[in-house]
């Protein structure tokens, strides 16, 4: 039956009517008190906005340490004004970053919560992409939504609760990395104070963007998977190339290290599990820098290739899942080719944080606060769809949830960008779980 526009219009009301009921029946599950957490955020929204602005208008690419500090003092004064006790931690010159902010305040009351940021992107200072240019009812920029969009929401957050005089006697801590783009090593170095905080703490929250699943919902993220890292090496017999597949002859690295890397696609598949070969060099001669991500190579196509090196990523949800891959994938490596030999190196980097039912539980509360503030549930984001983040060096210590910061696209990219009214939301959101967390 074809339904006039009136019918059409009739239709779209009525079911309206009851998001616009239900919005209404969360709204009044609001104590008089959170209540006024809410109003004191949406109040604010303006200025709130401007203060991520002013930190997207800096660039503070990991690199940049200057940049970083810059961006450190200006959420300093922030918490300076809301009553934290506030320091910079530099890092040993050995490590090469810029340090940490951190901003505590003391209490008796509630669960003792630690919150994550950080203040570095990944646009270094020659980066031609754009500061803050907003379009509509979005917003681009370097770092706008990774993640000073999710830094202001933690200040704004906190704000709210601090005008509604819901900060006193609270635990808090607030720590803002300079390198989470690029951690600086030893990783027991630059992420000590992290650690250190995280054992004072009950519960971890992490800032970063929240993911949008498919049916267009914020989420949450109770597991990431670990970033790893690893180094093949594969070396043959030099000849000439008249003479390769021959048993004296061989068949050269370059060809040793395709079946390596085609072994891996084949057969080491597993959910939630995947490796990629980054760089890879092959022929006469090959050498890579000290970093590892740039090189060169030599050779002819009249000479069988001598040494192949391949540099990749091994990303994991479980210390068991890793153990799994790196003994299938050194296994492949073993079974040479005619000529040729193999080896492979892994190193950890980011651990995993593994779904857990303490995770569930910190999420099953923020999605409850977004439901009484009318704004929806929150599902899980499955794990295999987030990458490494800071919050996994401190996870397997507390309770953690990570997602909690704004919505946006193109993370790390020229193309980056946030949906402005996500700060509003997710800072809302924030505000009523930090405050039902310590009561």
């Amino acid at each position: 039956m074809k339904m006039t526009p009136f019918a059409l219009a009739a239709l779209a009301l009525s079911l309206a009517l009851p998001l616009a009921v239900c919005g209404h029946a969360h709204a009044a599950a609001l104590s008089p008190t959170e209540q006024k957490i809410v109003d004191a955020v949406k109040a604010h929204a303006p200025q709130g906005l401007q203060l991520l602005e002013r930190s997207v208008n800096i660039n503070s690419g990991t690199m940049n340490h200057d940049g970083v500090r810059e961006v450190g003092k200006l959420f300093r004064e922030q918490f300076d004004q809301l009553g934290f006790a506030t320091r910079w931690i530099d890092m040993p010159p050995a490590v090469r970053r810029a340090g940490h902010l951190v901003a505590t305040r003391e209490g008796k009351r509630g669960k003792r919560l630690l919150l994550i940021g950080h203040l570095d992107t990944v646009f270094e200072k020659d980066s031609p992409v754009q500061l803050w240019k907003r379009e509509g009812d979005r917003v681009r920029g370097q770092g706008v939504n990774d993640m000073k969009g999710g830094d202001v929401v933690i200040i704004e957050a906190l704000r709210a609760l601090h005008k509604a005089g819901a900060l006193d006697d609270t635990t808090i801590t607030v720590m803002f990395t300079g390198d989470e783009e690029d951690a600086g090593e030893p990783i027991d170095i630059s992420r000590a104070d992290m650690v250190a905080a995280a054992k004072r703490s009950h519960i971890a929250l992490a800032f970063e963007g929240t993911v949008r699943d498919k049916d267009g919902k914020d989420t949450g993220t109770i597991g990431r998977r670990a970033s790893s890292s690893w180094e093949l090496e594969v070396k043959g017999r030099q000849g000439h190339t008249s003479g390769i597949f021959s048993e004296k002859a061989g068949y050269g690295a370059v060809y040793e290290a395709a079946r390596i890397l085609d072994g891996f696609r084949q057969q080491v598949i597993e959910p939630d599990l995947t490796f990629s070969p980054g760089l890879i060099l092959g022929g006469t001669d090959v050498d890579v820098d000290a970093v590892g991500d740039k090189g060169q190579a030599s050779g002819k196509t009249n000479v069988i290739s001598r040494v192949a090196t391949v540099r990749g990523d091994l990303r994991y949800l479980s210390y068991e899942q890793r153990d799994r891959a790196r003994a299938r994938m050194r296994a492949i490596v073993d079974q040479n080719l005619p000529g040729t030999s193999a080896s492979i190196v892994f190193h950890d980097a980011y651990p995993p944080m593994a779904p857990t039912a303490g995770n569930i539980a910190v999420l099953k509360a923020y999605s409850q606060a977004s439901k009484d503030a009318g704004l929806g549930e929150i599902p899980a984001l499955p794990p295999g769809q987030r990458g490494a983040g800071d919050i996994q060096f401190i996870a397997p210590l507390i309770d953690s949830l990570d997602g909690l910061g704004v919505s946006g696209n193109g993370a790390h990219s020229p193309d980056e960008d946030l949906e402005i009214a996500s700060v509003e939301r997710a800072t809302i959101r924030t505000a009523l779980l930090l405050y039902r967390l310590t009561r």
